[in-house]
C-alpha cells in the first residue's frame, strides 16, 4: 500500500471538502478548487479529515493512490495559505507590465512577450530595484505570482522563466528568487606568443 496514500489529510476549521460523482471539491478562505478523481480511487470525507482509498489492487490504482492524496493535500494548503512564486528578471531594461488579464514582459527582445494570467492567479510586485547583496549591479524586475492552485502558479512561473532562461556567463535572464545559477568563466586570452 502507498505510504503517502495511507496518510490522512487534516482539514483545518475553515476548510470544507466534498467528494461527489468522481470530483473532489475543497473550499477555503483563498478560494475553491476542483479535482477529478479516477475510477479506481475513492475519497472519504470524515469529520475534519480526508482519506484516500483505492478500490482495487490494479497497477493503475496503486500508482494513482499517493498522487490523489498529494493533490488533495496541495489543494487544502492552497485554499488555506495559497502558493506563490517570485521571479527575478536580471538584465538591462528588463521589466513587466500588467495589462488587464495579460502580462507584458520585456526580457531583451525587440518585442514584448505576452502571457495570459489565468483566472484566480494574482500577479503583483512588478518593481524595479537592485539585486540582492553580493550580486552584480544590473537593474532587474521582481515579479510575484500567487494563488490557491499550485499547478497553475507553477506553470505560469515556468512559462515566464522559459521566455528568457538565465545564461551562465553574465547571469542575465529570468530566474526563480531562490535559484542559484552556476557561473562559467568566459574566454581567456593567452599570454602572447
Amino acid at each position: 500500500m502507498s505510504r503517502i496514500g495511507r496518510l490522512p489529510v487534516e482539514l483545518p476549521g475553515s476548510v470544507k471538502a466534498e467528494f461527489r460523482d468522481g470530483e473532489l471539491t475543497i473550499e477555503g478562505p483563498k478560494g475553491k478548487l476542483h479535482q477529478a478523481v479516477p475510477d479506481g480511487i475513492n475519497v472519504i470525507v470524515e469529520d475534519k479529515r480526508l482519506r484516500v482509498e483505492r478500490k482495487g489492487d490494479t497497477r493503475q490504482s496503486r500508482a494513482l493512490h499517493g498522487l490523489i492524496r498529494s493533490l488533495a493535500n496541495n489543494m487544502v494548503i492552497g485554499v488555506m495559505h495559497g502558493y506563490s512564486k517570485t521571479l527575478w528578471g536580471v538584465g538591462v531594461g528588463y521589466g513587466a507590465k500588467k495589462q488587464g488579464n495579460k502580462l507584458s514582459v520585456q526580457v531583451g527582445y525587440a518585442h514584448d512577450v505576452l502571457f495570459e494570467i489565468p483566472k484566480g492567479i494574482e500577479v503583483s510586485d512588478i518593481t524595479s530595484g537592485s539585486l540582492p547583496s553580493g550580486s552584480r549591479s544590473i537593474p532587474m524586475a521582481i515579479l510575484t505570482g500567487s494563488g490557491p492552485d499550485k499547478q497553475m502558479v507553477g506553470q505560469l512561473a515556468a512559462s515566464i522563466r522559459s521566455s528568457r532562461r538565465p545564461e551562465p556567463y553574465q547571469g542575465k535572464g529570468v530566474r526563480y528568487a531562490n535559484e542559484h545559477i552556476r557561473r562559467k568563466a568566459g574566454k581567456r586570452f593567452g599570454a602572447g606568443g
